[in-house]
């Protein structure tokens, strides 16, 4: 499965058009290193994978259980999961910035 996978990767619209990597770029590698038991390569390639993970295992769980508190738990981990991914993404392109400019 895992090789079909890295076979069947998806192109990402947003490099292709713009030349720049988007904020979820990276996720399909994070996600295959993660499932060949890579954490640290996973994290490496794309920090946020762990917590988009979770937050759509919790995400499932609400939508199956209905929780008390389900909408207010959502609303905050899906706010701290943006922030997660922005700051990531945040953090790829200064590196990047960096990097180009001492070249």
């Amino acid at each position: 499965m895992i090789d079909w996978l890295q076979r069947h990767m998806l192109p990402c619209a947003y490099k292709s058009i713009f030349g720049i990597d988007c904020p979820t770029c990276g996720f399909q590698r994070s996600f295959i290193a993660l499932l060949k038991g890579d954490w640290k390569e996973s994290f490496f390639l794309y920090p946020p994978t762990v917590p988009i993970l979770l937050t759509a295992a919790f995400l499932l769980f609400d939508l199956v259980f209905r929780l008390n508190h389900g909408k207010l738990i959502r609303k905050y981990m899906l706010t701290g999961l943006v922030v997660i991914v922005f700051v990531s993404y945040g953090v790829k392109m200064f590196r990047l910035i960096i990097f180009h400019s001492a070249s």
